[in-house]
């Protein structure tokens, strides 16, 4: 197909399209004569996990990056490549969170720990997912609410379900970019959909609990 093609079924205009070639995110088309390409299914599919990645995840076009290394690279594993994927998705929290003390952080630090090896996850605690479980539990901590931790392991119980059936769902996928395409959007949009679901139950939890009876 031509580039205008291209264009019209990926939803993405010329202009933007070559863009993406210059900046290595979308392999060239094959030249069939000094100024015109084709381009076949496979620029669809990268064009529609350019679009997952930058409008759903929010990454920026250095990181979107990495992620199309990994993927184009046949040596890495699946667990590797759609972590890179993840780990690029998931929000950073480097150094101190503001308010903060580094005593309620030590000792979030060491819950997010202590929780890891007793659940044995193969995780690691300082991974941008544990410091993003560390920034909260310190929060907590500042707020007087660090007897939070009680029922962290109530909270991995309910993690660990939803873990399962994100993997179940990417398992539907074959290609290693649709594979990505649905870490991408089930990690962003899938948070927003457990949120609500939680929301939801707190809402049946308390009027059970709390609510007049009927």
């Amino acid at each position: 197909m031509r580039i205008g093609e291209l264009s019209r079924r990926a939803g993405v205009s010329v202009p933007t399209i070559k863009y993406y070639v210059r900046e290595g995110l979308l392999p060239a088309g094959q030249l069939t004569s000094p100024n015109q390409a084709s381009y076949e299914e496979t620029h669809v599919r990268r064009l529609r996990l350019i679009r997952a990645l930058l409008d759903v995840g929010g990454l920026s076009v250095a990181a979107i990056r990495e992620v199309i290394v990994a993927i184009d690279d046949p040596e890495l594993p699946l667990h590797e490549m759609l972590g890179t994927a993840a780990q690029r998705v998931a929000p950073s929290h480097d150094g101190a969170a503001g308010g903060q003390t580094e005593g309620s952080r030590a000792a979030a630090r060491k819950a997010v720990a202590e929780l890891i090896a007793r659940r044995g996850w193969r995780s690691h605690p300082l991974s941008p997912a544990g410091e993003a479980l560390a920034v909260a539990l310190a929060a907590l901590e500042d707020v007087g609410h660090g007897s939070f931790v009680e029922v962290l392991d109530d909270y991995a119980d309910a993690a660990e379900g939803v873990a399962r059936a994100d993997l179940d769902y990417v398992a539907r996928n074959v290609a290693r970019e649709d594979l990505v395409e649905s870490v991408v959007v089930g990690t962003v949009l899938g948070d927003a959909v457990f949120a609500a679901l939680r929301r939801l139950a707190q809402v049946d939890a308390s009027d059970r609990l709390y609510g007049t009876e009927r």
